[in-house]
């Protein structure tokens, strides 16, 4: 189903983000049960800086809904590049969409995303809702063994298409479960396992954000010459510092941001 309004796309991620995830549906009702209220910090977006797929055009839905480009982030080790928007409703989610810079990787990589994206009908990715569209072309495991080689970002965006990477609990908005550390105790209670990448909480006060996450769920994935069990998304937990000026720190940190990216990484 086509939506073209900002609150019906930010549903339509939602469900389709748990049902690949359903771990964080289960996280989401361990807060609610503790009386919190769960609000999200941000959503995360992967794609490729293809022509016609780069951050600018995945923003486009976003931008005519009222948000703004607030700051950029480069990840020189695992070739990304990523910008972040902001809406002046401080309960909108803020949008972190990061892409891939082909011209890092062999023409290998480059030849599989060319023959990916010329599937892509012309202008669908410029539909409202093209970013939760899901795969719109079909892949090989062969493909996708091939891209993991050099990126499991590439290779994740191949099998997973347009779909949040991730949505984060915002920590700030809870009562019980203020400290990181101690949150981080309460989900690990609870069989939930976490990604370890540069330490169970990435960042610091002194940057003015700390972050932890889970790994990503394992699922079944159909590609068009056979199945595999892959990593899918996780969920992410953000606590944010307030700024000399008083206002919560909204950016993000690329040194934390980068091991953050390991968690679809494991079990590879």
């Amino acid at each position: 189903m086509t939506v073209k309004t900002l609150p019906a796309l930010l549903d339509k991620m939602w469900k389709d983000y748990v049902e690949i995830n359903p771990l964080a549906q289960k996280i989401y009702d361990l807060f609610t049960k503790e009386g919190e209220l769960v609000l999200n910090d941000h959503i995360a977006l992967r794609t490729f800086n293809h022509p016609r797929l780069t951050i600018d055009v995945m923003a486009r839905p976003f931008l005519e809904a009222g948000y703004k480009f607030c700051g950029d982030y480069q990840f020189v080790e695992k070739k990304l590049y990523a910008k972040h928007f902001e809406h002046s409703d401080s309960k909108l989610p803020t949008i972190f969409i990061s892409e891939l810079k082909l011209e890092e990787l062999s023409p290998a990589v480059n030849q599989i995303v060319n023959r990916l994206v010329d599937e892509i009908p012309k202008g669908k990715e410029l539909e409202f809702d093209f970013v939760s569209a899901g795969r719109p072309w079909s892949v090989s495991t062969q493909d996708y063994n091939e891209l993991m080689k050099e990126s499991d970002y590439a290779a994740w965006v191949a099998a997973f298409g347009y779909r949040p990477n991730h949505f984060t609990v915002l920590i700030n908005a809870l009562k019980k479960f203020t400290d990181i550390t101690e949150l981080n105790t309460f989900l690990k209670n609870n069989g939930v396992k976490l990604n370890a990448s540069g330490g169970e909480v990435k960042g610091s006060k002194e940057v003015y954000l700390e972050q932890s996450s889970t790994l990503a769920n394992t699922i079944e994935v159909t590609f068009k010459d056979g199945k595999l069990s892959i990593p899918a998304c996780y969920y992410e937990f953000a606590k944010r510092y307030p700024l000399k000026d008083g206002n919560l720190y909204k950016g993000f940190v690329a040194s934390s941001a980068d091991k953050i990216f390991e968690s679809t990484k494991h079990g590879q």
